[in-house]
């Protein structure tokens, strides 16, 4: 009679003699014990320990390079003489040149090596932000304007396959059932960018201005170097599967091979694995729109934020920096809360849906208030409590229903074509800043975006696994 398997391997359980037994123990009836959930715990969270603090590190420095733009703007426009529209499209622009290799970025993290590759994306793109502190200034002409576009372009084309090649990675490291939480712990570099580098952005901009350079080109500068660093630690701390992992016990790295791969024939055993399939799966074209429409809102929110709580005059500057930073600091606790939640129920599409409907209805309530000081501000707090508290479940559908390559490819295409709403949200936003006078037109586009964007996640059917 075959062997059967239980779920979970029981590498690392003790012998009868005491000592630590690293092979597969049976019991009488041939089948593999399974571990006691004490030593499924303790590796779980030796792997947190040692990849989630490193890898929240450096997202937060991306993201901070690409959104720092929202400061800068506020001495870009008037030394550069740059429109909204302008800022909007430059902020913009980042995002078509990410559509380009996102998809090749995250299947290059599959099949070769995340750290090789992530430490090249951090390096490139740590550079290209640098040099956008000398827009205007560098050699072979273009106006400011043309160089600014070009600079954005080129750090988006750079930056390309860090966020979904990390989503892949985290897949080599955590079995289904974690990786939700993993992922909400990593989506927090979102929001902290936001908390520390929005006052350190906004320091640098009014006090920092050496060799005679305003302080809005060192925002790029200085901002920029970190990653470059990161990048050469990168290729020295963070090691590309548990097999590699000397920090592991020879019995917990053993189990998490053991279990990953597991994971992974089950499945390829019931879902699609190619990267064709991938492309023909319609759950991907919805989560791909979805996601569109989501970041559509999102970088208009997070570019034109700063200007928006600059015009409320009746409030001193650190104030209006408390008031900018605020949403991102309940961001932190939606994006736990969300992903602790989702683990709980294993209820992925309402976890991913409703936070979106609830977005739309905190910035409508936003817009509602008007000259309501105090209502504005907490609507727009409790509109940072929602408006991000989707990444970690929204991330974990792909692997739910494609296997290893299938997968790869699908966060590939999602992130790739969600991210160019990041073009879309902020060149719309401050094209009609322009064209109406008013945030007010633009807002209400937001709202309708959030709505449609929850529509289609809520449309997406994966297995729900409810944890008892």
């Amino acid at each position: 009679m075959a062997r059967t398997r239980s779920a979970l391997h029981p590498v690392g359980l003790r012998k009868s003699d005491g000592t630590r037994n690293s092979q597969l123990s049976e019991n009488r009836s041939g089948r593999v014990v399974t571990p006691p959930p004490e030593f499924e715990e303790r590796v779980r969270r030796r792997v947190t320990r040692r990849l989630m603090p490193f890898l929240i590190l450096v997202y937060i420095t991306a993201f901070l390079d690409r959104a720092n733009v929202g400061v800068a703007k506020l001495g870009m426009q008037g030394a550069l003489g740059f429109t909204e529209e302008v800022i909007g499209f430059g902020a913009g622009i980042f995002f078509a040149g990410y559509f380009l290799l996102e998809i090749p970025g995250s299947l290059i993290v599959e099949r070769w090596s995340a750290r090789r590759w992530l430490a090249r994306i951090m390096i490139t793109w740590g550079l290209m932000a640098t040099l956008t502190g000398f827009a205007g200034m560098l050699p072979g002409g273009g106006s400011p304007k043309f160089q600014f576009y070009g600079l954005r372009f080129l750090l988006g084309a750079a930056e390309a396959g860090f966020f979904p090649g990390v989503l892949v990675y985290l897949t080599h490291w955590f079995r289904q059932a974690d990786r939700t939480r993993a992922k909400a712990w990593f989506m927090l570099a979102q929001p902290l960018a936001i908390v520390i580098g929005t006052p350190i952005s906004r320091w640098i901009l009014e006090t920092v201005h050496w060799y005679g350079l305003p302080g809005w080109r060192w925002v790029f500068i200085l901002e920029g170097l970190p990653p470059v660093l990161m990048g050469f630690i990168t290729l020295w701390f963070l090691p590309d599967h548990p097999a590699d992992a000397k920090w592991l016990p020879p019995d917990e790295r053993e189990w998490l091979e053991t279990e990953l791969e597991r994971e992974r024939k089950d499945r390829e055993a019931t879902g699609s694995t190619s990267i064709l399939a991938a492309l023909r799966e319609p759950r991907t074209t919805l989560l791909a729109i979805a996601f569109f429409l989501i970041v559509t809102g999102n970088q208009a929110i997070l570019f034109f934020l700063p200007t928006i709580t600059n015009n409320m005059k009746t409030i001193s500057v650190a104030w209006r920096t408390v008031v900018a930073t605020a949403p991102y600091v309940f961001s932190i606790f939606g994006i736990l809360l969300n992903g602790y939640w989702a683990h709980r129920t294993g209820k992925k599409r309402l976890h991913t849906a409703l936070p979106m409907f609830l977005t739309a209805f905190s910035l409508g309530m936003a817009i509602l208030a008007g000259n309501n000081l105090a209502l504005v501000i907490t609507f727009f707090c409790l509109l940072g409590l929602t408006f991000q508290a989707y990444l970690p479940v929204f991330w974990s559908l792909p692997p739910a229903f494609l296997g290893k390559s299938g997968a790869a490819a699908a966060i590939g295409i999602i992130n790739s074509v969600g991210n160019l709403g990041g073009f879309v949200g902020p060149y719309l936003f401050g094209y009609l800043r322009d064209t109406t006078g008013s945030f007010e037109t633009g807002m209400w586009c937001l709202v309708g975006s959030m709505i449609l964007a929850g529509t289609f996640a809520a449309s997406v059917r994966v297995e729900e696994n409810v944890r008892k």
